[in-house]
């Protein structure tokens, strides 16, 4: 078996395995310094380090959290990959979401068992991992992708991943305004270049009370963003969140920041889907002089009117 296939007997879909290693299983080997090292077990396989090499048929059979040595006596740490691991580390064909963002979607967009959710943008596929994990086999995601190799390194991922096609995906290739299904869903996710193209199709489908998130990476993307839904009329009005990640270091006296900061990714964007017929009620705070002033040509919230231009 090689490094790229995957393994042997699939999770299913969860992606979860429990019990002994087995052979086509990949693991994750650490050592005292915290060096993680990526293996897939094979029969008769031997991985090497510096301090000699370290048997496959000696894990293989064995549980995770195991304490193995190598021939010149370095002692690792085994257990199976999980998934903000196996997301960083994946092969990519664009950029992926990274798991303190995708954790941050599922938590303020409510994504459950059982739902109905689009995504846009599938990237790698690490997303649409998280997704169809909170899903479940009861759910289904809805999948859109411009570019065919995109899509293709995503469909392996997920693949490998739950070790099988997941049964409540769907991948489409096309531009989602175009090759939009008429599929009614719970959520939504846009992770693309310009989310504001895509939010009166999004909006035909969205059931009232659903969850719209968009994903961009500057702070112009967020504002055409957030002023096209307020436009709109049909959407609560947005809200925009950013989220860092900070490891610390424990020990002793010694407790201070650690090194591994995670800043800026992208921004968040989340709003929800009104009734039908429903307008958004009007904003009682008004706007920061200038926010939509002659310079301004962008979407306007629906109850404010444009400037008079100047003679």
């Amino acid at each position: 078996m090689t490094e790229n296939q995957p393994p042997a007997a699939g999770p299913g879909p969860t992606g979860v395995v429990t019990g002994p290693l087995r052979p086509g299983e990949r693991v994750t080997l650490t050592d005292g310094k915290g060096r993680r090292h990526s293996v897939v077990l094979r029969e008769g396989g031997t991985f090497h380090t510096t301090k000699g090499g370290i048997s496959h048929d000696e894990l293989i059979g064995g549980p995770e959290g195991n304490v193995v040595k190598s021939v010149g006596g370095m002692e690792y740490l085994v257990f199976r990959p999980v998934m903000h691991e196996f997301t960083v580390g994946m092969p990519r064909g664009a950029a992926v979401i990274y798991p303190k963002d995708a954790a941050e979607i599922l938590m303020w967009a409510d994504v459950f068992p059982g739902a109905r959710v689009l995504e846009a943008g599938v990237g790698s596929g690490a997303l649409s991992i998280a997704l169809l994990r909170a899903v479940g086999a009861s759910g289904a995601v809805y999948s859109y992708e411009r570019r065919a190799e995109f899509a293709d390194v995503a469909r392996s991922n997920v693949d490998r991943f739950f070790g099988e096609p997941h049964p409540a995906w769907h991948l489409r290739v096309g531009d989602l305004v175009e090759a939009r299904g008429p599929e009614q869903i719970d959520r939504a996710v846009l992770d693309m270049l310009a989310p504001w193209e895509c939010v009166d199709s999004v909006g035909e489908v969205l059931v009232a009370g659903g969850f719209l998130c968009c994903y961009v990476a500057t702070t112009t993307q967020l504002g055409r963003t957030m002023d096209t839904l307020r436009a709109h009329g049909g959407f609560t009005e947005p809200v925009a969140r950013e989220f860092t990640s900070r490891d610390w270091h424990a020990e002793g006296l010694a407790i201070r920041p650690g090194h591994a900061t995670s800043g800026h990714t992208g921004f968040l964007m989340f709003s929800r889907r009104l009734a039908p017929g429903v307008q958004a009620p009007r904003r009682r705070r008004r706007p920061a002089p200038g926010a939509y002033g002659p310079d301004y040509t962008g979407p306007r919230p629906r109850d404010l009117a444009a400037p008079e231009a100047s003679s």
